[in-house]
C-alpha cells in the first residue's frame, strides 16, 4: 500500500511539473502585426465618383496599415519577420518590449479611429480624397523601400 501511495505521488507531481513548466517552444512573435496591406490602389477619378461613406472607410484602412508598418520600416516592411530572423536576441526583456509596442499600437490605432469616425465625416470631400491618395502613394513607396539601403 505505501509504494501505491509513493508511486501515485511521485507521478501526480511529476503531472503537476510539467503542466507548470514553461514551453520553450513558443514561435517568435511578428515584428509587424495587424493589417499590412491594402487591396486597392486608387485614381483621382474612381475616388471622385465614390460616396463620402465609403472614403471615409478607405482612409481609415489606410490609416491602419500605416500605423502598423511605418513605426517598424527599419525591421521590416512585411509581416512574418521576427526577432529571431532578424538576429535580435529574444531575451524577457526584447519580447516584452515587442508586446508593449504591439500593445501601445493597438491602442494608438483603437483612440484614432475612435476620433475619426466622430469628426472625419465634417472633412472636405475633396480633403479626404488628396489623403486617401496621399497614403496609397506613401503606401506604394514600400515597395521601394530597399532601394534605399545599401550595404
Amino acid at each position: 500500500m505505501k509504494t501505491k501511495i509513493t508511486l501515485f505521488s511521485a507521478i501526480f507531481l511529476l503531472m503537476i511539473s510539467m503542466s507548470f513548466a514553461q514551453k520553450k517552444d513558443k514561435k517568435s512573435q511578428s515584428i509587424i502585426a495587424g493589417k499590412t496591406s491594402i487591396s486597392k490602389y486608387h485614381s483621382r477619378t474612381d475616388l471622385d465618383n465614390m460616396p463620402k461613406g465609403e472614403l471615409l472607410v478607405l482612409y481609415i484602412e489606410r490609416i491602419e496599415v500605416i500605423v502598423n508598418i511605418l513605426p517598424n520600416i527599419a525591421f521590416a516592411t512585411k509581416p512574418g519577420v521576427t526577432m529571431e530572423s532578424l538576429g535580435i536576441p529574444e531575451t524577457k526583456e526584447n519580447k516584452k518590449a515587442l508586446e508593449e509596442n504591439i500593445e501601445a499600437s493597438g491602442e494608438y490605432f483603437e483612440s484614432t479611429i475612435e476620433f475619426q469616425k466622430k469628426i472625419l465625416p465634417y472633412s472636405d470631400t475633396s480633403d479626404l480624397i488628396a489623403a486617401i491618395l496621399f497614403y496609397e502613394e506613401t503606401l506604394k513607396s514600400l515597395h521601394t523601400y530597399d532601394d534605399f539601403k545599401t550595404n
